[in-house]
């Protein structure tokens, strides 16, 4: 790995604000259709904000709610948006009781206790309001040589760091338990053109990459930054990245009941 891109595994909470792709503003206009209200949505384990903004466009007003005070700090800014920090499990008080038309988690619920949030959810949604656990799968990148290097990185270089919960993530969390009437929802894909820093930065954001460095076992990601190095020729070059959208959307309670 050439001296410069050791910094890409090296950027610390501000990583996620920087290289974690944002979501298509129709996926939350789709959501916004199927929600009985519009005025509020919430966001829960928000992060840095990276639906929560796209929320934002769709929503009068949208609280975003993340446990980790450093995300909170690095996250992005919105007119219609605010920011608290608190667990899934126990939501900012002042968010009243059936007062909201969408509760989202946007690639955070394999974190959750479900039963304690999903009581949450029930608490603070409208009636006939919506609940979306959303979640992307293992990006693609158009370079056939790239994504192959990319694809060997997540599934066998990284395969002993990644945490039980990721199973959950490439199964679209089918195997939670969702006690909620299921909607039928089909959710764009996520598409951005990434650089090579792009990339190896949004790498650094994996949980996984955390683990297996602590592990002492950082040489996986030197290796990996050098090979992409050596496929994608002038790092400034775009390459169309995609990542699939999935997971489970639903009526917290049927409208009139």
């Amino acid at each position: 790995m050439t001296p410069d891109a050791r910094n890409w595994f090296d950027e610390g909470g501000q990583a996620y604000a920087r290289f974690r792709p944002s979501y298509p503003a129709s996926l939350a206009t789709d959501l916004a259709r199927l929600a009985p209200r519009t005025d509020l949505a919430v966001d829960v384990g928000c992060g840095n904000g990276q639906f929560t903004t796209t929320l934002g466009g769709a929503f009068d007003r949208v609280i975003g709610v993340d446990p980790s005070a450093e995300q909170i700090a690095n996250a992005a800014p919105h007119p219609g948006v605010v920011y608290q920090q608190a667990p899934a499990e126990s939501l900012p008080a002042g968010i009243g009781s059936g007062s909201v038309g969408l509760v989202s988690a946007a690639q955070a619920a394999h974190w959750f206790e479900l039963p304690r949030f999903y009581d949450e959810v029930t608490r603070v949604s409208a009636d006939g309001g919506v609940i979306a656990l959303l979640c992307y799968g293992v990006l693609s990148i158009e370079d056939p040589a790239i994504d192959e290097r990319a694809q060997r990185f997540y599934a066998d270089d990284l395969d002993a760091y990644w945490p039980p919960s990721r199973r959950l993530v490439e199964r679209e969390y089918r195997d939670l338990p969702f006690p909620f009437e299921e909607l039928d929802f089909r959710a764009p894909s996520i598409r951005k053109r990434l650089t090579l820093d792009g990339l190896l930065g949004y790498f650094s954001t994996w949980s996984a990459v955390r683990a297996a460095r602590e592990a002492g076992r950082a040489g996986l990601l030197e290796d990996v930054g050098r090979d992409l190095t050596a496929l994608w020729g002038d790092p400034a070059t775009e390459r169309l990245t995609t990542w699939p959208i999935g997971g489970r959307v639903g009526r917290v309670r049927a409208s009139g009941v």
